[in-house]
């Protein structure tokens, strides 16, 4: 009977000292142990450019771009909304649907590229007027 309480204590042991090794990882290396989210942009935002029915938000990790649309007012339900991000020499990363809250994330690696941006909530729309480096 000894044997296998032994054995029970000794797996206990090492599950629990699993556990507290991953809890101080996630305690001493908070940004890689966050789980990144499906419905946001990783780095900083670079810039929010406006239409008459929302905006499209422009964010920068090293050389990656990611872009998303958002509805100028919430509610409403569902609508029609588009995000393009393209790189220039490269082909057009789309998100495009009916949407409650935003289109995208789009992520394309652009490096010193310039980009075409584009967004659509409903009949209002945003393009870039020229290709730009951001």
């Amino acid at each position: 009977m000894d044997r296998g309480t032994g054995a029970i204590r000794r797996r206990a042991a090492v599950v629990l000292a699993g556990l507290t090794a991953s809890g101080l990882l996630a305690i001493a290396v908070p940004g890689q142990a966050q789980a990144v989210s499906a419905d946001s942009c990783e780095g900083r935002k670079i810039r929010t450019f406006t239409f008459s029915t929302g905006s499209v938000k422009l964010y920068k990790d090293g050389g990656w771009l990611c872009a998303m649309t958002f509805p100028k007012s919430t509610g409403g339900g569902k609508r029609t909304m588009m995000v393009s991000i393209q790189a220039r020499g490269f082909g057009a990363v789309v998100d495009k649907g009916k949407y409650t809250h935003h289109a995208g994330p789009v992520k394309t690696y652009a490096g010193t590229r310039k980009v075409w941006i584009k967004g659509q909530v409903g009949r209002g729309t945003y393009e870039s007027s020229s290709w730009k480096r951001y």
